[in-house]
């Protein structure tokens, strides 16, 4: 893969640049990729501490995955809906999309395997048929694709963010506005690399948002992604003090409930990757959600 050094990584180490270009990935897998000399600039290999300049041509591979031994489990997924070519899933809470260290077992991928007879090996042994992924504690749908023409066609899409991504979160506070949007740059944390933050040389990142219900305390809204960086509405809601309720990591230190980040993707629209047909999908929020707000209207 190419990557042409921009604005926001020149003047930034090789290392700490590539964690932030190789989407989802950390500073020590990024190290790793130069010492195994995946990674040339310029077409030369340079050192970690190399001072990147603007139009500098980074060439890199990723790691190779070791294959897992995943088994196919029946984990009662819902299909909203299936073709050929694809299928989208209602992810319920608490589930994370693939396996990964420290969450090998009933993942997305177990019941996928389970539930569709073909699924696309293109983004490696661990992750078949997913394009996109959701946080654990995220409730709501996912693309999935069954063949490697599918999740070419879907990850485009994404990446050119012609895709719809509409999520509902119950966050803090009040808002004067009924909209907006938010325009703020994330990524890792300095102060904790576990974590995704505002940045100046972040990725690029907007939100818009629409206020669809107003609590005592609270705020129901609707998120529409622009961009899909990780963590970025729970980031961008916390950046502007109406953090998401539930949220353990990006939110208040007094949690409510035990149900997870109140937070679900709750439309999904993109174009067939083979029909070229516009497709859009909803579904309703989960039964934890609706009874809590049930419980703040009373």
């Amino acid at each position: 893969m190419k990557y042409i050094v921009e604005k926001e990584y020149t003047g930034v180490r090789l290392d700490k640049a590539l964690a932030g270009i190789i989407e989802g990935k950390s500073r020590s897998y990024a190290l790793k990729c130069i010492e195994e000399g995946k990674v040339l600039v310029n077409q030369k290999v340079e050192k970690p501490s190399y001072v990147l300049k603007l139009g500098d041509e980074i060439c890199y591979e990723t790691l190779e995955e070791k294959a897992l031994d995943v088994e196919a489990k029946n984990l009662h997924l819902e299909i909203v809906y299936e073709d050929a070519d694809i299928a989208i899933v209602n992810k319920p809470k608490g589930m994370v999309v693939h396996p990964g260290a420290g969450n090998m077992e009933d993942t997305l991928v177990h019941g996928l395997l389970y539930e569709l007879e073909d699924l696309s090996t293109i983004n490696g042994v661990i992750r078949p048929g997913i394009v996109h992924r959701i946080d654990k504690d995220t409730t709501g749908l996912l693309m999935i694709a069954k063949n490697d023409m599918a999740a070419m066609g879907l990850a485009e899409q994404l990446k050119q963010h012609t895709c719809k991504r509409r999520y509902i979160a119950l966050v803090y506070g009040s808002f004067v506005e009924d909209k907006g949007k938010i325009n703020a740059p994330i990524g890792r944390d300095p102060m904790d690399r576990k974590k995704m933050a505002v940045v100046k040389l972040g990725k690029s990142a907007i939100t818009h948002f629409k206020v669809l219900k107003r609590y005592t305390g609270f705020t129901l809204v609707e998120c529409e992604l622009e961009t899909g960086r990780t963590h970025q509405i729970r980031v961008h809601m916390s950046y502007i003090d109406h953090p998401v309720v539930g949220d353990k990591v990006y939110g208040r230190r007094k949690v409510i409930g035990d149900q997870g980040q109140f937070l679900h993707a709750k439309c999904i629209g993109f174009y067939h990757p083979r029909t070229k047909n516009w497709l859009e999908f909803e579904v309703d929020l989960p039964k934890y959600f609706q009874d809590f707000l049930t419980t703040l209207e009373n």
